[in-house]
């Protein structure tokens, strides 16, 4: 019962009027952030710190929570729509999601997210309310080797989430592997592949490539299709989810939230490693694994379950241990700073109000989100109803403009050009981007990772190895690797014994 008694005075402080408000205005500015490319909850967060300075700490830390999680489910829709993901982590929800609003279904695609979202951000809640303090220790154990080990797992999943071929995946991946190192060495100091270019000092940006690739470069391929006379995409006749639909996903949806949970405690994965090990995950288990990037309901699921559930859970160690998870929870650890409170070990028994207070009020915000969301799915589906011809300038405008306010930087809408007509060609040539974006993200943390792993290990890589944590995703990568040749040779071994039996039996 002692237990029990903060988490219900928690209630009580997430209840009052001025606190639902905060959050009812977090949930919605989330939204809007999504539905906005380019922009993102960081840099929305860190525009909206000034006002949070003259209310309290747990107020402002509810309407930035709301905010983040918010944007979860707001960057589904243009993923879905208009095949723009605004953040790294609605990049998977691209592949099924607009195949499937391709087919006319895009209200199946947008309810099951809605569907998704709740669940996984409710199942982390609840997870979160009961084993933060265990889990945030476990996360403590997470080194370099241990990111290294789990970013190069992560890169070998993107292979397994394209349609055009592992090799080609394979090779989007390594051309997204080489645009993460371009920028000054954060090492060494050292210039690479910046071509004396001071835009590119500072490393390339996920939002032009992301924005480029997908956005400018699926305009280019439909323009030309179009030309071709290929048939439009159905007309939208529904905008909810049937049963069979919501029995199909029931369990991806499962799988994602508890999946999204544990990975998004972790710093540097979070929501983009959660939803792509999410998909990977279902797409290896299904008995189909072909309906996956042509409008399979798991394929948006999953995704949409465990972003959710990895933004919930990333405040696990912010709020325990003081270590912001990512780039959002670093502008949430600034404004809890700035309210003069210092979040660590310490924060739940000395200002339980605020802990408990901001945990519970993700709860309401979760069906907030739902009750929102549900109702304006007809009316996101009805973007699709607008003829191509006005559609696509929206969207470049959108792209455009998008692209622009993150830095206010007209070098990154050169590179949205470059990276437009890099995505035409890839598909063109049937190459996904999906496996090339997801690359680039994991990039930078597999190589700083690395890099400070061979410092500690004083260049032996059997050190990897000897660490618990490490040698066993080592061990994990090496079977997901070794089983698909070893199906493969077995297959071909039992082909040459039924050959040689028939031609014994003729």
């Amino acid at each position: 019962m002692d237990f029990l008694t903060p988490v219900v005075d928690g209630f009580g402080v997430v209840l009052e009027p001025a606190n639902l408000l905060y959050c009812l205005l977090g949930v919605v500015v989330g939204m809007l952030v999504g539905v906005l490319p380019g922009l993102g909850p960081a840099a929305t967060i860190a525009i909206l710190l000034p006002l949070t300075f003259g209310v309290e700490p747990v107020t402002a830390i509810i309407m930035l929570a709301g905010i983040f999680y918010g944007a979860q489910y707001g960057g589904t829709i243009t993923s879905v729509l208009l095949r723009l993901p605004g953040e790294a982590s609605s990049v998977v929800t691209v592949f099924d999601g607009h195949a499937l609003a391709r087919k006319g279904r895009a209200g199946t695609a947008l309810g099951i997210a809605a569907i998704g979202s709740f669940v996984g951000g409710t199942v982390s809640i609840v997870a979160l309310s009961l084993l933060a303090p265990v889990v945030a220790g476990f996360a403590l154990d997470f080194g370099p080797p241990e990111y290294t080990a789990l970013a190069l797992l992560g890169i070998l999943l993107v292979a397994t989430v394209s349609n055009g071929g592992r090799v080609k995946a394979i090779v989007a991946a390594c051309l997204g592997l080489l645009l993460a190192t371009v920028g000054r060495d954060m090492f060494t100091g050292a210039e690479r592949f910046t071509f004396e270019s001071l835009s590119l000092a500072d490393g390339l940006d996920f939002v032009p490539i992301a924005m480029g690739v997908f956005g400018l470069g699926e305009i280019l391929y439909n323009l030309e299709e179009r030309r071709k006379g290929t048939v439009a995409p159905a007309r939208v006749a529904n905008a909810w989810p049937s049963r069979a639909d919501l029995r199909q996903s029931s369990g991806a949806i499962g799988r994602g939230s508890v999946l999204g949970f544990f990975l998004g405690i972790l710093p540097g994965g979070g929501a983009t490693l959660s939803s792509l090990a999410a998909y990977a995950l279902e797409k290896r288990r299904s008995r189909t694994p072909e309906r996956f990037g042509h409008g399979a309901v798991e394929g948006v699921a999953a995704p949409e379950s465990a972003n959710n559930a990895a933004a919930t859970s990333s405040f696990i160690p912010l709020l325990t241990l003081g270590i912001p998870a990512n780039a959002t929870m670093a502008m949430i650890f600034g404004a809890l700073m700035i309210q003069g409170v210092t979040p660590g070990p310490q924060l739940v028994s000395e200002d339980p109000d605020l802990f408990w207070g901001v945990v519970n009020s993700m709860y309401i915000g979760n069906i907030l989100l739902l009750i929102m969301s549900i109702p304006l799915v007809g009316l996101f589906v009805k973007i699709l109803r607008v003829r191509g011809s006005i559609l696509a300038p929206i969207t470049v405008l959108i792209t455009l403009v998008g692209v622009y306010t993150v830095r206010n930087s007209v070098f990154d809408i050169a590179l949205v050009v470059v990276f437009g007509l890099v995505g035409y060609l890839m598909k063109k040539f049937g190459f996904e981007p999906g496996p090339l974006v997801l690359a680039f993200v994991l990039g930078s943390l597999l190589e700083t990772s690395l890099r400070r792993s061979l410092l500690v290990f004083d260049g032996d890589p059997t050190g990897f190895l000897t660490r618990p944590i490490s040698g066993t995703l080592l061990l994990l990568l090496a079977v997901v690797v070794l089983l698909p040749l070893a199906q493969k040779l077995f297959r071909a071994r039992r082909g040459t014994a039924r050959a040689e039996r028939e031609k014994a039996d003729a």
